[in-house]
């Protein structure tokens, strides 16, 4: 049953990836770059803006959850950086690729979690809150310097960026309860409801079909640390530290979900290596569908 849940969960994004395969051909290299930089600018700040400020956020649970996530987040940096040697000469590119050891994907986020008994979605909401100005924080970070800027330059280019002011602004209005009114905010929601779909298809137009067959030492290292030593990580010491079960499961889902798809269009937006981040995201993607329900299954077990 669980992992009935988890596959049918993912099937509609499974097909709007397939879909952007079928489509590769009727759209010019410039049209799917085009597409990327409307998702960078706009609709993936939107959706990011939606899912941070959506819930009320306590004070009290920032300061339980968000050293978790960042600890999460921290060690999929660290663990990752183990495949440079393997990776793209270009820092830039590897920094595309690197990127995807400790991005997640917030919708399955939503969907994987919902199928623990007991499901707490706000705890999931504060992770994700938490955890998306961070990650992208990091992921800016090593992008700009993978693209040589000097430090000021670097900074600039953090300050600007739009997944991180998305970030800071919905993590701030779900911190102080502010209700946005309906007129305002519906614009809003409007742009964040095509912003997966069409990052999603643009991933199909432009990813390599045979990812896991082409597997290797770069994605493998990506991927295992993203899918399988991140949750057990996690597992481990929550274990070891004796968490409460309703914050334990959340965890490891949080830990075990496949990299985001703004992954790729971040990477796009520095001009690193589009293909080779699509191709990774889809080998997190499709691997996922068989960890991810085993990790919940983990999960269960040990309540």
């Amino acid at each position: 049953m669980i992992f009935t849940t988890i596959l049918l969960g993912l099937l509609p994004s499974f097909l709007m990836v397939i879909l952007g395969g079928l489509l590769r051909n009727r759209l010019s290299e410039n049209a799917w770059q085009g597409l990327d930089k409307l998702n960078f600018e706009i609709l993936f700040p939107a959706l990011i803006f939606v899912a941070a400020s959506g819930r009320p956020i306590a004070v009290a649970d920032v300061f339980r959850i968000a050293p978790a996530v960042w600890a999460i987040l921290a060690a999929g940096m660290a663990l990752g950086y183990l495949a440079r040697r393997y990776g793209p000469e270009r820092f830039l590119d590897f920094a595309g690729g690197w990127q995807t050891a400790w991005r997640f994907n917030t919708a399955m986020g939503f969907i994987a979690v919902a199928v623990l008994p007991g499901a707490d979605l706000g705890i999931l909401a504060v992770a994700v809150g938490m955890a998306i100005p961070m990650a992208n924080l990091m992921a800016v970070t090593a992008l700009s310097r993978g693209g040589s800027l000097g430090l000021g330059a670097t900074l600039k280019k953090i300050a600007v960026n739009p997944f991180l002011l998305a970030s800071v602004s919905g993590v701030l209005v779900g911190l102080s309860g502010l209700k946005i009114p309906v007129p305002v905010l519906a614009p809003v929601e409007m742009l964040s409801a095509a912003a997966i779909p069409v990052a999603l298809i643009s991933i199909g137009a432009t990813m390599d079909w045979r990812a896991l067959a082409r597997l290797d030492r770069f994605s493998a290292i990506l991927c295992g640390v993203k899918l399988i030593a991140l949750p057990a990580l996690t597992f481990a010491a929550c274990a070891a530290l004796s968490v409460e079960a309703s914050l334990i499961g959340v965890l490891v889902v949080f830990a075990a979900l496949p990299t985001a798809s703004a992954a790729h269009v971040l990477a796009a937006g520095f001009g690193a290596d589009r293909r080779l981040v699509a191709t990774l995201i889809a080998q997190s993607t499709l691997l996922a569908a068989l960890t991810l329900p085993i990790w919940i299954a983990v999960v269960m077990l040990a309540e």
